[in-house]
């Protein structure tokens, strides 16, 4: 029976720094990822973490604190506002992610900024270089470097022993058998979230949620199950992420294809500071075009949203147009005519925007999402260009003109009434599709990251960390999930490297 010092479940961010904290502390260690290669949702985030009293903010001269980092985290405002935060692990997160920064620059990540977020009082947000792919690729180098086995095509299935001591994880392996493998010291759960798990996400959240595409299809709470296995519970298990995105270019963009060398980086956010704006915005805009949601005021300003067949279907006004779930192939397209179109073409009206990096405007997405873009000075030639039915469109902009449609809110918005669609020539962008970024409900976990069982004691030799652990954490703002998941990786690899080994000489009961 094979054993190890400290296994970790799950091959993204947070998994990966767990696995080298632990290897750097002087035991051995196997990554367990169920998938033919890591990266988890840390590779396909737009890849910023706040932080404060780093290297980039002492260049530019800004003096910044953690405490100041707590404050600003609850100007938020939230819909869960009314929801009690984890504060002691919002205190682990604001004092440890400093030293998260210095740890991930010393592996090699290098970053653009630091960039403005409001209310955050001062720039914190660090956007990696050049995308967050770049983690992976320094992590996983680092860890392998260290010796820590990783085992992709490995799905956990089951923890063994009991509440009173885990004592390590049965796995399916490539070929689908049936491995097991002990732990001498411990356990650490960092195997992502349930925002592709549908059984979770309706029984939790509802049936609309547990319809909609997940960012990262792999997250299916696999964790979360096995711990629950063992008389854990989540928090917040409600609570989720997401809404309307663009869907991704089959071609990345070139900036995405750069690689995340060091040197390289460091080379190219000199060059993006000392470039002219014209420059550094034709860089980022291969980003923002590619990852960011289509801003809400557009529908405000009379866009409308239409389906796959050209028929319009909900109202638009919501925050999340849960309707669209349902639609054939999922999937949308967002009309305007051409008034709204000149208006999104300056600032302040932008499409989309990632804060303090850059926004993006119609001639963007025409520049840079040809794929997207759709203009035709008809009604009919906008349909051909989207593969309608023509008489569906037209009926469809119709029926929102003369605010005859049945949903409640054709033409209203809680500006008061939304123009109508006007003259041509018209536009659309799309297609656009709902997804679930991400689930914020966490295995209940104490400040040591310790899984918490029934009557809220440890489960012992269990330790949870980023989504998987989040406990009631609120992360609200840019870059605090990941800022989250390394820092609680990094914590829960030095906890558990540091329990007393035990003797599996005696073979321990399942």
């Amino acid at each position: 029976m094979n054993t190890t010092d400290v296994i970790v479940v799950g091959g993204g961010g947070t998994g990966l720094a767990a696995a080298i904290s632990a290897c750097t502390a002087g035991v051995s260690v196997v990554l367990l990822e169920k998938n033919p290669t890591l990266g988890g949702t840390t590779a396909r985030s737009i890849g910023s973490i706040s932080a404060t009293q780093t290297q980039y903010q002492a260049r530019e001269g800004i003096t910044d604190s953690p405490d100041e980092h707590f404050e600003d985290m609850g100007k938020f405002s939230s819909k869960h506002a009314n929801r009690a935060d984890n504060e002691k692990l919002a205190r682990i997160l604001v004092d440890n992610v400093p030293q998260t920064m210095r740890w991930l620059g010393e592996k090699g990540v290098s970053f653009l900024g630091p960039l403005e977020e409001p209310p955050h009082r001062k720039p914190r947000m660090h956007q990696v270089m050049p995308n967050s792919a770049a983690y992976i690729f320094h992590l996983e180098r680092d860890a392998r470097k260290r010796g820590v086995s990783i085992v992709t095509q490995a799905r956990a299935k089951r923890l063994l022993g009991t509440a009173a001591a885990v004592t390590g994880v049965e796995y399916t392996d490539a070929k689908g058998e049936t491995q097991t493998l002990l732990a001498r010291r411990g356990v650490i759960l960092a195997s992502g979230d349930y925002a592709a798990d549908p059984q979770f996400k309706t029984a939790f959240i509802s049936e609309a949620v547990g319809a909609t595409e997940a960012v990262n299809p792999t997250n299916t709470g696999d964790g979360h199950r096995m711990a629950m296995d063992m008389g854990a519970r989540i928090i917040n298990q409600d609570m989720f992420g997401g809404g309307m995105r663009f869907i991704r270019p089959v071609v990345p963009a070139w900036q995405s294809r750069l690689p995340p060398w060091a040197w390289l980086m460091r080379w190219c956010a000199t060059l993006l500071k000392m470039a002219p704006q014209s420059l550094v915005r034709h860089f980022v805009m291969g980003f923002l075009t590619t990852v960011l949601v289509p801003a809400r005021e557009l529908f405000r300003d009379g866009a409308i949203l239409i389906n796959a067949s050209g028929e319009r279907f909900a109202d638009e006004n919501k925050p999340m147009v849960f309707e669209l779930a349902f639609q054939p192939e999922a999937k949308g397209y967002i009309v305007f005519d051409a008034a709204v179109a000149k208006k999104y073409s300056q600032w302040p009206d932008f499409v989309s925007t990632a804060p303090g990096i850059a926004f993006a405007y119609l001639q963007d997405y025409e520049r840079n999402r040809p794929d997207l873009f759709h203009r035709a000075s008809t009604l009919e030639g906008l349909a051909a260009s989207l593969g309608v039915d023509p008489r569906h469109l037209k009926a469809s902009v119709k029926d929102y003109n003369d605010g005859t449609t049945s949903d409640g809110g054709a033409r209203l918005s809680p500006r008061g009434p939304r123009p109508a669609i006007g003259e041509g020539p018209y536009y659309a962008l799309g297609p656009v599709k709902n997804y679930i970024n991400y689930t914020d409900g966490g295995l209940a976990i104490n400040s040591d990251l310790q899984v918490l069982g029934a009557q809220d004691v440890p489960i012992g030799r269990l330790f949870a960390a980023g989504a998987t652990g989040q406990g009631g954490l609120l992360l609200k703002g840019h870059g605090n999930h990941l800022g989250w998941g390394f820092t609680s990786g990094r914590l829960a690899g030095g906890y558990a490297a540091q329990l007393p080994p035990r003797d599996f000489s005696t073979k321990p009961k399942p």
